[in-house]
């Protein structure tokens, strides 16, 4: 099983709400099991900095099947994922904002968000991994 197109418009629709709810606009991508592309929104008055961003973090999340989050707090010096965010060519995220997406225990995508505060960015990908 992979997310579809159907499940990423949920996604991010959800992802879209909460944003609105907390005052932030978003950039939002949803990635398949292959941390391919399946959609991603720029929400009006988003950074346009954070389309790659958000993009990232969801392939991050489904890469390597952990929140962009917890990455980040294990690569920190003297962690033990330090200099992670130096691989893949500098794709690597590692600061809040994706959320791999499961199925029956099974990562099958991710969403990743970018656009406000480590905290909002979060929040917002919390609210659409609920919606998946």
């Amino acid at each position: 099983m992979s997310v579809t197109l159907e499940d990423a418009r949920r996604v991010i629709a959800a992802a879209e709400a909460k944003a609105v709810d907390v005052g932030q606009p978003m950039n939002i991508a949803v990635v398949d099991a292959g941390g391919n592309l399946v959609a991603h929104i720029r929400q009006d008055g988003a950074w346009i900095g954070s389309v790659d961003i958000s993009i990232s973090k969801a392939w991050t999340s489904r890469a390597f099947d952990i929140s962009t989050k917890d990455l980040g707090d294990n690569s920190q010096p003297g962690q033990q994922f330090f200099g992670i965010h130096t691989t893949n060519g500098g794709r690597v995220a590692i600061f809040a904002g994706g959320i791999p997406l499961s199925h029956d225990g099974v990562v099958v995508g991710a969403v990743g968000v970018s656009g406000g505060s480590g905290e909002q960015d979060h929040a917002v990908a919390e609210a659409a991994a609920a919606a998946f």
